[in-house]
């Protein structure tokens, strides 16, 4: 079993190294786009992290108690929903088949259980800006080889990081792993 280790953070340079490495993402080609997410947030993960513990603190500082809650009820609608994601058949396919709209769920469902608690603002800034910077960069931020290399090792099983474990329960790293399991499988029987 590998151990977990969080990925080195990438230069200012390589995460957002001018406009000639962001392009508009194919829209219409769901899956490459979800792959081009996927993989980024394997590779920048640490700088995603960095990203959101900035804002999450300055948030924090602004209203503490509001960012407490709103942290309480977004960690018990993740577990909550990985918990039936991986109990319930009938939500662990529509988590494997639908990806995008099972995360749009569980934020729906915070949302609805944060305005019961009057902490949107707080909820809105602190935990769901952070998540749309990560998305925006992370689709928008072409790859290059070194993410890739980087990715092909996570997906292999040679590193584990603490984003391919979240990508694992949201069901996002399963095609990837049965593809290079396929690969390998056939080199076997070729060789």
């Amino acid at each position: 079993m590998t151990k977990v280790e969080l990925t080195p953070l990438r230069p200012w340079d390589d995460f957002f190294p001018g406009s000639d490495r962001f392009a508009k993402p194919d829209v219409r080609d769901l899956p490459k786009w979800n792959n081009r997410v996927v993989n980024n947030l394997l590779y920048y993960q640490t700088n995603y992290l960095a990203m959101a513990v900035m804002v999450f603190v300055i948030v924090g500082f602004l209203n503490p108690m509001e960012m407490f809650m709103g942290m309480a009820v977004v960690s018990l609608v993740f577990l909550g929903s990985v918990w039936a994601g991986e109990n319930k058949a009938m939500i662990k396919d529509f988590k494997r088949q639908n990806p995008t709209l099972f995360v749009m769920a569980v934020m729906l469902a915070s949302y609805f259980l944060m305005s019961l608690f009057n902490g949107v603002m707080v909820f809105m800034f602190g935990i769901t800006f952070p998540l749309l910077l990560i998305f925006a960069h992370a689709s928008f931020r072409l790859r290059n080889m070194k993410n890739k290399l980087e990715n092909k090792m996570e997906g292999a099983g040679l590193k584990k990081s603490p984003i391919g474990i979240v990508l694992d329960a949201l069901g996002q790293q399963e095609e990837g792993l049965q593809k290079i399991q396929e690969f390998l499988e056939g080199k076997l029987k070729k060789g």
